[in-house]
């Protein structure tokens, strides 16, 4: 059976498994839970979705630690999620939107906030007395990332060691998906190989294409999974650790749920 034949059933199965393990979350579905905040946002940033410092620059510092079923074994990383209190007295409609970047293993709270978001759905003035309640009740729902004028950026790890291995992490996922295979490839090659998330947002392989490479993702577009190409050269040959580089592509697709509709019309 050839390389490219077994690539092809990793990726059903795995996104087959992906499918089922989430059949059932519709998280784009308004959910009540409740939420509590970490005093320091780096308490996210060395979270397990792998981002680290870069994290403090995300949706300016509106971050957010899930439980597994939002982090779905890292395939949840990069999730765009609208949280608000329900507090009316203190707290505003609109409440925020938060990027998840770890996971949160309290099972008190489906979140846990970067005391910035959890200050910033209260309503103007309040955002002091929200922090001294500590965990408040909210309501949620996912919603897409949008990333104006950023595409989808791949960056190289520092634990990366030419030509014996490659770990790269993605960052700016736009859309309302999830990624649940990479594979690597030499520019202008078919011989593709597959990488294996490694843990979060970081996918590796120890079989590294020599020259330029692209990147070709399945994530969860519709009701089934899609191809995204990054056919041009998104990393140069002399890729360096440490440097983000453009994949040349952005990710608008909203993957669709096999629940009932429930995000038909306002939030009210």
């Amino acid at each position: 059976m050839s390389d490219q034949i077994i690539n092809k059933m990793a990726f059903f199965i795995c996104f087959l498994f992906f499918l089922i393990s989430s059949a059932t979350a519709c998280d784009r579905c308004v959910h009540q839970t409740r939420a509590a905040y970490f005093s320091k946002a780096s308490a996210l940033s060395s979270g397990a979705c792998g981002y680290e410092s870069l994290a403090l620059g995300f949706n300016s510092g509106h971050l957010a630690a899930g439980v597994p079923s939002l982090y779905k074994d890292g395939a949840g990383c990069g999730a765009c999620f609208q949280i608000r209190c329900k507090n009316t007295t203190l707290c505003s409609r609109e409440g925020t939107r938060v990027i998840l970047t770890d996971l949160n293993q309290n099972n008190r709270t489906d979140f846990v906030l970067s005391s910035r978001a959890f200050m910033a759905m209260a309503q103007k003035g309040q955002g002091q007395h929200i922090l001294k309640l500590g965990i408040v009740d909210v309501e949620y729902k996912r919603v897409p990332c949008e990333y104006k004028n950023q595409n989808l950026a791949v960056r190289v790890e520092e634990s990366s060691k030419k030509p014996q291995y490659l770990a790269i992490k993605f960052l700016y996922q736009g859309g309302q998906t999830e990624i649940v295979g990479v594979d690597v490839a030499q520019v202008g090659s078919s011989n593709w190989g597959f990488m294996s998330r490694n843990h979060g947002a970081v996918w590796d392989t120890s079989r590294v294409p020599s020259g330029p490479l692209q990147f070709r993702l399945v994530v969860t577009g519709g009701y089934d999974g899609k191809w995204i190409w990054a056919q041009k050269n998104v990393l140069p040959a002399d890729w360096k650790t440490g440097v983000i580089y453009d994949s040349g592509v952005q990710i608008d697709d909203i993957a669709q749920e096999g629940c009932s509709p429930c995000d038909i019309g306002p939030w009210k």
